[in-house]
């Protein structure tokens, strides 16, 4: 008896473990982009895969050189394609960025769930960036000298030295030109 309520238990919490899981290929279908959910998969991001799947994401490389408040400063975008589905962009400059970057920028692009966004969105979206970027950085590998990873270390770095009642990435966005036209804070 005992031996039998031991299986049932184990077929119980693998059943249930299944039915969290998520296909990273469901998602995408470039290598490098899969690369790097498997990266948040194993780091434990289950929040970043719900948001995916609820909104029905893809994620895919394309060229944002158009996109027309930034041109081709712009990292990622989540938007909508043709048909009305959701997808993230990530700027194909950074195709060969690693893959600790590019899940940095699905992380924070998952959190964004409209057309557009507020404060509190974009805010909670960078925080997420930057926490992803400081579990998935390796200590002792060494990143490109780019615009991506310079803002990955500042975010990272602001993140870090927030406190209760100091959020130095909020702080960092509402003070930001850019961010105050985006979100209509002029």
């Amino acid at each position: 008896m005992k031996k039998f309520v031991l299986v049932f238990v184990a077929s119980l919490m693998l059943s249930v473990n299944q039915a969290f899981a998520y296909r990273v290929t469901d998602f995408s279908s470039d290598t490098k982009i899969i690369a790097a959910m498997r990266l948040l998969e194993q780091a434990g991001e289950q929040d970043v895969f719900r948001n995916l799947q609820r909104y029905g994401m893809q994620v895919k490389f394309d060229d944002l050189s158009m996109v027309s408040y930034n041109k081709s400063k712009t990292f990622a975008v989540s938007t909508y394609n043709q048909f009305g589905t959701r997808v993230i962009l990530i700027n194909s400059i950074y195709k060969n960025a690693p893959a600790e970057q590019i899940a940095c920028l699905i992380a924070h692009e998952s959190f964004h769930t409209g057309y557009s966004a507020d404060l509190e969105e974009e805010t909670l979206a960078t925080q997420k960036e930057a926490a992803c970027w400081t579990r998935l950085k390796v200590a002792s590998k060494t990143y490109p000298d780019s615009r991506l990873t310079r803002r990955l270390d500042k975010l990272s770095g602001l993140y870090l030295a927030s406190g209760n009642g100091n959020n130095l990435v909020e702080e960092k966005i509402a003070s930001s030109g850019f961010y105050r036209n985006q979100l209509g804070l002029n």
